[in-house]
């Protein structure tokens, strides 16, 4: 994929501005997941009501001792192009900002990532891995981040309550499964053992 830099630069004004895309549309991610692996991508549109609606904030690394921004503040903007979440954070003048502006300027730091929770997403199986496709996303955070999720986003969390929500939910299915496989075992077990008495 064909990837833009985040930015650290000046407005007119004088004030640092750092800008990138947190999320690009039709995208995959890395493979994501321990024993469950799977892939995703972000949809068209799913950040629309959220943008609108929630208190997001612009995060490093997506600690939340280090808030760059917030849009109830007016200091995170957030909005849908075409390519997808693009961000404009104006950072505050103290020191470890400017340390990470530094960063970014030096292109140590190029990408960004989201922290959300799921509202709609679709699930299918593509080449025996397992896909979602996010519908509508919830934002809590964007972060420029050393380590992204979608290596195709700019400047550079991903919130995993969602997808552990799932492991749980396929790990409760594989152990009850189990426990009715040993079972039907047992069951079968005792008859025989009845029939050949």
């Amino acid at each position: 994929m064909p990837m833009t830099e985040l930015q650290s630069r000046m407005e007119s004004d004088g004030k640092p501005v750092i800008e990138g895309h947190a999320a690009v549309f039709d995208s995959w991610s890395e493979t994501l997941g321990g024993f469950f692996p799977f892939k995703e991508k972000v949809r068209t549109g799913a950040f629309s009501k959220s943008i609108g609606k929630d208190d997001i904030r612009a995060l490093f690394n997506h600690d939340a001792n280090h808030v760059l921004g917030r849009n109830r503040a007016g200091t995170l903007e957030l909005a849908e192009d075409e390519k997808g979440l693009l961000v404009r954070i104006y950072p505050p003048d103290t020191q470890w900002a400017r340390d990470l502006q530094t960063s970014i300027g030096r292109g140590d730091i190029t990408q960004m990532s989201f922290g959300f929770t799921v509202e709609k997403d679709e699930w299918n199986t593509e080449e025996g891995v397992d896909t979602r496709e996010l519908v509508e996303v919830k934002l809590f955070d964007v972060s420029p981040v050393t380590f992204p999720a979608y290596t195709a986003t700019d400047v550079g969390v991903r919130a995993h309550e969602a997808y552990k929500a799932e492991v749980r939910l396929r790990a409760d299915a594989e152990d009850k499964a189990a426990r009715d496989a040993k079972e039907r075992l047992k069951q079968r077990n005792r008859l025989t053992k009845f029939k050949i008495l």
